[in-house]
Formats: structure tokens, sequence, C-alpha cells
């Protein structure tokens, strides 16, 4: 009987994992199913500039997957039994609902914007961390006229990327940044003075160590003054999906769900939690932050993790750290901010043009690996063998190495 992985989500890590798991286990003994509520690959890194008006080349998930004995499933995943080991999804093309069963589950459902409960935010704000969201304030946008007033509010790096990619756009419309902060106040010295002048090049007013306080559908109210907003942009942070607290796993006050080093549950230890969804502790011992910086690697470890598991092999370590922060600022600006281990500032950065094209390859490299899963360097395709208790503990009893593949 095939052991059955489900893995939730085809965002970075979900598609990241289902790829490299196809590429790792022997077809004969796994099922893997890949749910997710859109057909195509979102690069959701881009989103800035899919809602400055940029159009992105579409990704089809049923043709990524195509030949590697990966299911891609569309449909909204609506529940988790951990207790039962069951999914419940609701077909995305109105053909009901229904339940899958699984032997492990790979949770990568992500996050999406936060309103932080601001009075009239999700009312009245634009969100940009999905392709709807992203599509609706493209459309907003285009309706403007020339003058008219847009707040991104959010200094963090949602919010720079944001505002530069539309003020560079759009330099007919008046772009404000409503910062908590300082502009870039976690920089160094050098990244920092690169931020201010970008921004002053394109013209975009900034408010800074200034808190919103109320959304409405033509001002934005800061603790000190009133800000005109034909369009705002809410960019403060993200939210977990709140599919896991609903269950009986273990979660953070923040939602997240509680894992060991290999990004096993701790509660439920057929269930494995990637990316945002995960509290995973890095470098420092300081939890991981949403990034896709730290997100695709667990996707890599937790993949490994399960095929270890499965085929009664050596664990893999948990080696995950920090490198730099990638910041677009437009197509012809860019900033580079090289950090330690544990995401702290270096004072080192790259700047200007050649920032921006580091960006971009870092950008299309991940966009391709994650397109591409039966592509790379050849791998070893595993036989796995039969679980010794219900907790999910193998054994290697037979195991048997299929021969080195590069591809499907």
């Amino acid at each position: 009987m095939q052991h059955r992985i489900i893995v939730l989500g085809a965002g970075y890590t979900g598609a990241s994992a289902a790829g490299r798991l196809a590429k790792r286990l022997h077809r004969a003994d796994v099922a893997i199913t890949l749910v997710n509520a859109e057909p195509d690959f979102v690069e959701r890194v881009r989103m800035h500039q899919l809602a400055a008006g940029q159009d992105l080349a579409p990704r089809p998930l049923d043709k990524m997957f195509a030949g590697t004995g990966v299911e891609v499933k569309l449909a909204q995943v609506t529940g988790i039994d951990a207790d039962r080991r069951t999914v419940t999804l609701t077909d995305t093309h109105g053909a009901g609902q229904q339940e899958l069963h699984y032997d492990t589950l790979l949770y990568a459902l992500g996050s999406a914007w936060n309103p932080q409960g601001v009075p009239g935010s999700a009312e009245h704000a634009h969100e940009i961390s999905s392709r709807p969201g992203a599509l609706r304030l493209r459309e907003r946008l285009a309706r403007l006229d020339a003058g008219q007033p847009v707040v991104i509010v959010g200094g963090g790096l949602t919010g720079l990327e944001a505002a530069t990619e539309i003020a560079e756009t759009r330099p007919d419309l008046d772009i404000t940044l409503v910062a908590r902060g300082g502009l870039g106040d976690w920089l160094s010295d050098k990244g920092r003075d690169h931020l201010r002048k970008v921004f002053t090049g394109l013209g975009i007013t900034v408010h800074e160590h200034a808190t919103v306080t109320t959304v409405q559908a033509d001002h934005v109210q800061t603790d000190s003054t009133s800000l005109p907003a034909a369009v705002t942009v809410w960019a403060t942070g993200f939210a977990v999906h709140p599919i896991a607290t609903a269950s009986t796993l273990e979660v953070s006050p923040t939602g997240q769900i509680v894992v060991d080093a290999n990004l096993r549950s701790l509660s439920h230890p057929e269930v494995y939690a990637i990316g945002d969804a995960a509290l995973v502790t890095g470098p420092g011992d300081k939890p991981l932050r949403m990034s896709c910086a730290s997100g695709v690697p667990s996707a890599w470890l937790a993949a490994d993790t399960i095929t270890a598991r499965l085929t009664g092999t050596e664990l893999p370590k948990n080696s995950i750290r920090y490198f730099q922060q990638c910041i677009s600022l437009g197509r012809k600006e860019g900033l580079i901010q090289f950090v330690t281990a544990d995401d702290q500032t270096l004072p080192q950065a790259l700047t200007g043009r050649l920032a921006a094209l580091y960006k971009e390859i870092i950008c299309k490299g991940a966009a391709w690996t994650v397109a591409h899963p039966t592509m790379g360097i050849p791998v070893r395709r595993r036989r796995a063998v039969q679980p010794t208790d219900q907790a999910g503990a193998y054994a290697p009893v037979a195991q048997v190495d299929s021969a080195v593949e590069a591809s499907a």
C-alpha cells in the first residue's frame, strides 16, 4: 500500500517540498497530492510589481508537475482533523466537499495580510500579499488621475517595495509611506542612506514614527495627522492561515504550528509544517521570520526529513540561516543588506543597479527551481520501508535504492 503524503499549499515552500519529495522517493511507494486553491504557482515576492501594472508569466501547476507523479488538486482547505489524519477540501469547481486521508501531512498554507484590527483597514485598504489582492490594487491604481494621493502603510520590506514600485511606474501620483519607526531603521548606515536617496529621487513623502489609528475611504488617520488617500495599501506584516489554530495541532500564540528542529509537529508527529506556517527556532535561538529566505530551506529540510523517515536513513541537520535581505526599489534600484546568520544587520550593503540585478537573479532562480521540480542535480530515489509503530517511526527493513535519475 502506498504511503499517502498530502502537501497543503503550492507557494514557494509547498511546491518546492512536493517536487523534492517526488525526486527523492520511489513512485511505487508513495502517493503525493499537492492541494492549492489557485491553478498557478504565484511568485509572491513580485506582487508589488503586479499591482504596479507589470505582467507576470503564468506558471500552471498542472504543467509544472506533469510527469512527476505528484497529483495536483485544486481545492480550498476548510479543515484538518489531525487526530483522524484527514483534511477537508472544498472543490474550486463547485463539486462540493471531500475528505482526504493522509499518512504524512506537509502543511504549507503560508500567510496572508494582517489588518491588525485597525478600524477601517479591512474595509478600505488594499493588500498585496496575494495575487487577487494585487490585481484589485492594480485595477484601482489604473483608474487614478494624476496627482491623486496613495498612502502605503508599513515601513517593512513589503511597504518599501510597494512604495518605490508604484512611484516609479506612476510618477504622476502623490505617494506617501507611513512607518511606525524610522525609514529603514534596521538597515546599515549605507543601506539607510541609499534608501533615503531613492525615496527622495522618486518624490515619496515619508511620515516616520507614526501609527495609523483609522482608515477611511478617502483618508488615513495617524496619531498626529490626517492624510488624504484615494488608495490605501496595507503592508504592516502577515498573519498565518487560521486552519491550524482551529485544529488540535499545537500552535503558538501567532497561530504557527510548533515544530522540532526538523519541522515535525510536537503534538502530531505525522504532520510537518514549513515556511510562514511553522514556528521554527533558528540561529541564536530566535524564531525565523516569515520570508522566502527561510521558507524554501525549510521546505527542503522537511522533504528530506520525510524521505529519511520513510526510507530508514539518517535524518538531515537543520542548517537554516540568513545571509542577506533583498529589497527591490523599483526596476532600476535595489538594496542588498547583508546580515548575520541570525538576521542581524552587518555594515556591508550592495546598492544601486547592481543590487537590483542581484535581487532579480535571486527571484528568477527561486521561481525557476520551483517551476522545474524534476530538473537539477541527479538524485537517488529510495524505496520506502514499513512503519514499526502508530507514531510514524520507520525502520530499514527492505531498503532498496533505485538507479540514479536526473529527472522523472
